[in-house]
């Protein structure tokens, strides 16, 4: 708790003189999820998945405690508009206290205004920018997210906007840098969206006896988003990427060959129909190493909620998720999680959620073998089922 004792009063300083400088103009929002939980006698709370983008359903299944609190000042000087936000996180991989790990995930400046472009939006720092998940696995399928520049609304395109953006990472003295070109939310058909991301990177570091020098890297993800009616809406996601890039449009493995290529493909559908509501989902990805061995990757999996009253939901949430790569035997695991929510209204989305549930757990010998020590929950007893309870907030604003 030191360093978060530490943290909080700068951001209330920070808080306080941008108050100052503008009655009103300062804003603040959050999300943050907590609760206790636990397993078997004598062990850790326990969590299922396998790992990979997307193969973890997350209801009763986090055994992380992670909030992130955001301040944001907005002002105008003359014709300009502009913005400053400041997000700190506060992370433990379990849910006790004494170990939390206080960071920084934005902090950037946006202006609109500028007689050069006026309608463009530009922007400097450290960012979450364009993504777009899937809830109920906690995963960006799309994520351009880092520290760098851009230009939001550099042209109209049928309806959406052409975006520039440059990053750069000096992560563990492997720089390199990023280029990624969308177009964002054109009109392509009758309640349908598209946004078109590409991708350029390329690893700025030499080759040493231990490892190969950077490379270049190229990616393309397409997501069309279609309304179908006014209450469920599908996301569809077709990804590639080659080299040293991500296939969410982000950084790859910055020394990966050209010959190292992925692809991905996501279906996703969200529904409110009165007091029933839901999110589910459908990921194949299909990554191939130099050498042409492949991992094959799949999940099948959804959350249902259904309001009893305006303030009581029943929850449930299911998922199979397997990995197999080749040479090696397929990992497999299902999950089933069931409880009741109180929450602030009926939807699905609606939120803060405070939850009881009860998770159940069934895996393979080879999602243990893969998983290392411990296995998949961790808890070593090389066991191939489990169960967990407790309670979980959720909460976002």
């Amino acid at each position: 708790m030191t360093a978060f004792r530490t943290l909080a009063p700068t951001s209330l300083a920070l808080a306080a003189a941008l108050a100052a400088g503008s009655a009103h103009a300062v804003d603040f929002g959050a999300y943050f999820r907590a609760g206790p939980g636990a397993t078997k006698k004598d062990a850790s709370r326990a969590c299922y998945g396998l790992s990979g983008p997307g193969l973890k359903y997350r209801l009763g299944n986090e055994c992380d405690f992670y909030g992130e609190f955001l301040l944001s000042h907005t002002g105008k000087v003359d014709e300009v508009e502009y913005k400053a936000h400041l997000m700190t996180n506060l992370y433990n991989g379990g849910t006790d206290t004494g170990d939390e790990k206080v960071g920084i995930n934005q902090m950037y400046v946006e202006g609109k205004g500028f007689d050069i472009a006026p309608n463009t939006s530009f922007w400097i720092g450290k960012r979450f920018y364009h993504r777009a998940d899937v809830h109920i696995v906690d995963t960006f399928y799309t994520n351009l997210s880092g520290v760098g520049a851009g230009a939001d609304g550099l042209v109209d395109v049928a309806g959406g906007k052409l975006n520039l953006a440059f990053f750069r990472t000096d992560n563990a003295n492997r720089p390199g840098s990023r280029l990624n070109l969308s177009l964002a939310s054109m009109d392509v058909n009758p309640g349908g969206k598209l946004t078109a991301v590409g991708t350029y990177t390329k690893g700025q570091f030499s080759a040493t006896p231990s490892e190969a020098a950077g490379t270049n890297g190229f990616g393309l993800s397409l997501q069309h988003t279609q309304a179908v009616g006014a209450n469920v809406t599908n996301n569809l996601w077709l990804q590639y990427a080659q080299g040293s890039a991500g296939l969410d449009g982000n950084f790859g493995d910055l020394n990966a060959p050209s010959a190292a290529r992925g692809m991905r493909v996501v279906e996703s559908v969200n529904w409110q129909m009165g007091p029933f509501g839901g999110q589910a989902q459908a990921m194949f990805q299909q990554d191939k190493a130099e050498g042409g061995a492949k991992t094959n990757s799949a999940t099948l999996g959804g959350r249902v909620s259904y309001a009893v009253s305006k303030h009581l939901k029943l929850l449930a949430e299911a998922g199979y998720s397997q990995k197999k790569p080749d040479g090696s035997a397929t990992q497999k695991l299902s999950k089933l999680t069931v409880g009741p929510a109180l929450s602030a209204g009926p939807g699905f989305f609606t939120r803060p959620e405070l939850r009881l549930y009860v998770t159940s757990a069934k895996w393979n010998d080879a999602a243990n073998a893969a998983a290392g020590a411990g296995g998949v929950t961790g808890i070593g007893d090389g066991k191939t089922s489990g169960t967990s309870y407790g309670a979980q907030v959720e909460v976002w604003f």
